[in-house]
């Protein structure tokens, strides 16, 4: 499921929302002030490889090097 980062028109708070893939558009309101006129904004994201056995410059991410998922 995607998550969603929108921001309050009203009180300017940005948040996420982990949404399910339907045919009906959730009703999104602000989990600050509950305000009802909020925007979805563009965020980042990441794409990693399980094949891909180095994890950038600073080597190992497990510090005893036998980690299940690598």
């Amino acid at each position: 499921m995607p998550i969603y980062t929108y921001i309050c028109q009203k009180c300017a708070h940005k948040f996420e929302l982990l949404l399910g893939m339907t045919s009906q558009k959730p009703e999104v309101r602000c989990s600050k002030c509950g305000s009802k006129d909020v925007k979805k904004v563009f965020s980042s994201f990441s794409v990693g490889n399980p094949n891909n056995k180095s994890s950038g410059s600073s080597g190992s991410s497990c510090p005893t090097g036998t980690c299940p998922l690598g």
